[in-house]
């Protein structure tokens, strides 16, 4: 059986990730959607059905046996256990939400799907199902999303030693994987929550943590560095100063002091030395963000809410971000004074003035930090940016 993840109209409620990746693409605990729902199905290369300008970016390998699964919501065993018994023209639904699919023909769009669905018929999951609809749920939800991932992915394993010079509380929530350094004098509580330490992940002199918190494979954390859970270092992601419960998705940087709490980021991002984010309003009041999609603010119900930056988005030193600032994919902020709780994608500037990101300048960029790291875009991927530009 093909297992296809499939994008829904949250999809929208979700940018500017969803910008350039499809929803079972972000990150969220230690893994991403997919990653969850390879593992508890035991499959790989799972295929993708997006929107039309993200389709080409991901391999399709549809048939006449495909199970369609919703990207958004997060796997479990029991899930698990119920899509693969899942009977042909058959769904699996769950309040009315479509969780998957079983159907014998392949179909090009989420709209295809969703017609489809009331010919199909559905069976209720009993269990709970939990999933990201909004923007800000990806960092509300870490914290079980790591709880959970940590007790999959250590279930019947045992963790590498505990190196000398480092105090740890809660030994037995600490796991470290194959090829990861910890180095001296640094402090580790995970009695509150686990803390899972990724393939070759290094965590530097002095450092203090708290769980539950991710260092993922690669994944670097700079000396004397403070970090709260739920936090997700993601891979290959470099990050020092005060952190507390933020998702880095991955190869993004914040390697020097500041603080950032309750917040994302996304792929490639550069979070320039010093570079402070607000959480909180100084009156005390419910957050509000900019919904790029249907283009006005909209309650999050939080009262703590920070920084949310797409991919490939840069700032300068001494930035300033208030709260609940939205910026775009492939933004350069600089200079002083707040930049605009929105920044729309392709942005360049600060405070003062704001023009356009020239796109052929915006890829250069792009392309000089991934090289560092023996990575470049593809045609493919500079043909979605390009739409992105354009329809900005």
């Amino acid at each position: 059986m093909n297992y296809i993840l499939f994008d829904d109209s949250n999809r929208n409620n979700l940018l500017p990730f969803t910008h350039t990746r499809a929803v079972a693409d972000i990150r969220c605990g230690i893994m991403t959607m997919r990653e969850r729902w390879e593992y508890v199905l035991q499959v790989k290369n799972t295929s993708t059905l997006t929107q039309e300008y993200l389709q080409p970016v991901y391999a399709s390998n549809w048939g006449l046996n495909d199970c369609y699964i919703n990207g958004g919501i997060f796997a479990s065993i029991e899930l698990g256990k119920a899509i693969q018994t899942l009977a042909k023209n058959h769904r699996l639904v769950k309040d009315g939400v479509l969780i998957a699919i079983h159907i014998e023909r392949p179909v090009s769009t989420f709209q295809d799907l969703d017609d489809l669905r009331d010919g199909y018929e559905a069976i209720e999951f009993e269990g709970t199902v939990d999933s990201i609809k909004n923007v800000w749920d990806i960092f509300s939800l870490n914290d079980r999303a790591l709880r959970n991932d940590f007790a999959m992915v250590t279930a019947g394993r045992t963790s590498a030693s505990i190196p000398e010079g480092i105090t740890v509380t809660g030994a037995d929530q600490l796991f470290i994987e194959p090829g990861a350094i910890i180095y001296a004098g640094c402090v580790i509580n995970a009695a509150r929550g686990p803390v899972y330490i990724g393939k070759n992940a290094e965590v530097l002199e002095g450092t203090l943590m708290r769980g539950p918190i991710a260092i993922c494979d690669n994944g670097v954390v700079k000396m004397g560095a403070k970090i709260y859970g739920a936090t997700t270092i993601g891979p290959g992601c470099k990050v020092g100063g005060e952190i507390n419960n933020v998702v880095f998705f991955a190869n993004s940087n914040k390697s020097h002091d500041g603080y950032l709490g309750n917040a994302v980021i996304g792929e490639w991002c550069n979070l320039g030395a010093d570079t402070n984010c607000s959480n909180l309003k100084n009156n005390y009041d419910e957050v509000k963000i900019w919904d790029e999609a249907n283009r006005k603010s909209v309650k999050t119900g939080l009262t703590f809410c920070g920084l949310l930056m797409g991919d490939h988005s840069k700032c300068g030193i001494n930035t300033m971000f208030n709260t609940g600032t939205v910026v775009g994919v492939s933004c350069n902020i600089f200079g002083g004074g707040f930049p605009e709780k929105f920044v729309p994608s392709f942005s360049w500037g600060g405070s003062d003035v704001m023009t356009t990101y020239d796109f052929n300048r915006a890829m250069e960029t792009a392309n000089r930090m991934m090289n560092r790291r023996g990575e470049k875009l593809n045609e493919v991927e500079t043909a979605m940016f390009r739409y992105i530009y354009e329809n900005r």
